[in-house]
């Protein structure tokens, strides 16, 4: 058994759960979500062991009889790893692995080999091997501590007599240096994809999708978009953004963007290495929280997906609440608790189809922000202005008069803020544009719009 060997795949596995007393819904399946995250690093489970306790052990988590029978089920089932569904001190994980003679990870271990396996991009595979170092690196004290000095005290040679040092403060060098490198190179990653970002919502409005690991978001990107997302019933099966184009209908299209799903616990450093990834996610004008109803934990997802958004700094867009997999309910009155909490909720099943053409309305109204029509006075010799006018809106009709082109137009808010964005002259029923903006369409909100 050796510690720095950390992948877990086709390895047997017993899971552990520390449950604080009181906290546990007692009609849920408590690790099934681990079970789903072992399955997904590719080991076998081969038993299962919780305990309820007012607060963990400090020295090995579980309490002194619950460490005795995990050794006895380690033994019984022949597995070769232990899984936590919990984060442990380097200190527990040693005592527990010097209990059970067998490697021990806990969550956020698990998570990180997870994404290890799945990175597929030059983006991904640095953010999790800085995410790795990161959570490597204050434990390297417990996986080295066998070691003694490894230079000097001995006579061995010239040059090797002084007071040496310790293999844990090699590691610690080689750790510092190899991010320093790392982190240089997603630097410079980042800054092209947010040059690219920023392009492509100047250009374009934006939607992200967004939502709990395995709750659809894949799958709703392929039916609405021309597609490529990888598609599959595991956890973190999408790692690296992914960007199409989403007609909408009569002339209109968005960009759609399919990110990294979020999960309970995530590790705090996957999360801020993972931050050019979600980049697309914090830079969307509209998101769409795609939230699988079926699941009995959906409450949970929920509010661990609006969590990780607070904390990852997308709160300026709107969030719009995509009730997915509405075919797999298992009593179609469960949609309507949903519906009765948010009324503006849209129940949908991504694998059918039911749904999405209403969606893709409310993402119209957004995109909008508001119509209304109205006439649009510009100099005819301004062939730009005019025709960025036409090309941002439906025009309905057009007259000339003393140089002058009258456009009576539908127009939605946002179409105006992008045309005064571009330095497109013009008069909006005969006022400066701002004093119409405020009067015009003053009352409408992320929620308030007409079509």
């Amino acid at each position: 058994m050796h510690r720095e060997q950390l992948k877990v795949s086709a390895e047997r596995a017993v899971l552990v759960a520390v449950i604080p007393t009181g906290r546990s819904d007692p009609a849920a399946d408590q690790l099934a979500e681990l079970r789903a995250l072992t399955e997904t690093a590719g080991a076998e489970v081969v038993g299962e062991l919780i305990q309820k306790r007012l607060k963990p052990s400090g020295t090995t988590y579980l309490g002194k009889g619950k460490v005795q029978e995990l050794a006895d089920l380690m033994a019984m089932t022949r597995a070769t790893l232990v899984i936590f569904d919990n984060d442990l001190a380097p200190s527990q994980i040693k005592a527990v692995e010097e209990a059970t003679r067998c490697k021990v990870v806990d969550r956020s271990e698990l998570i990180l080999d997870i994404f290890a396996n799945r990175a597929a991009t030059v983006a991904a595979r640095l953010q999790v091997e800085i995410a790795q170092l990161e959570y490597t690196y204050p434990r390297l004290r417990a996986m080295w501590s066998h070691l003694e000095q490894i230079v000097g005290g001995a006579p061995i040679g010239i040059g090797t007599r002084g007071p040496g040092e310790k293999q844990l403060e090699i590691d610690r060098r080689i750790v510092q240096r190899r991010l320093r490198q790392l982190r240089g190179e997603l630097v410079r990653i980042e800054h092209r994809m947010g040059r690219a970002v920023d392009q492509r919502n100047l250009d374009h409005y934006t939607v992200g999708l967004v939502g709990y690991t395995n709750a659809g978001k894949s799958t709703l990107f392929n039916h609405v978009t021309a597609g490529g997302a990888f598609v599959h019933a595991k956890l973190f099966a999408t790692l690296s953004a992914r960007v199409e184009r989403w007609d909408l209908g009569a002339g209109l299209s968005v960009m759609l963007s399919d990110t990294v799903g979020f999960i309970r616990d995530l590790p705090h450093h996957l999360v801020a290495s993972f931050r050019c990834t979600l980049q697309e996610t914090v830079s969307a004008q509209l998101l769409l929280i795609v939230l699988d109803v079926a699941d009995p934990r959906a409450r949970v997802h929920l509010e661990t997906v609006h969590r990780t958004l607070d904390e990852i700094g997308a709160t300026g867009q709107c969030r719009v609440l995509v009730l997915n997999k509405v075919d797999a309910l298992a009593d179609p009155r469960e949609l309507l608790v949903w519906l009765n909490s948010d009324p503006l909720a849209l129940p949908i099943s991504a694998a059918t189809g039911e749904g999405v053409a209403a969606l893709a309305e409310v993402v119209r109204g957004h995109l909008h922000g508001g119509v209304r029509q109205v006439k649009i006075t510009a100099e005819m010799s301004d062939g730009r202005s005019v025709a960025l006018i036409e090309k941002r809106s439906t025009v309905l009709d057009r007259s000339y008069s003393g140089g002058e082109v009258e456009l009576t137009v539908r127009i939605g808010r946002r179409q105006v803020d992008e045309l005064l964005a571009r330095g497109v002259r013009m008069r909006i029923n005969g006022l400066e544009p701002l004093d119409a903006l405020q009067r015009e369409w003053s009352a409408v909100g992320p929620t308030q719009m007409d079509s």
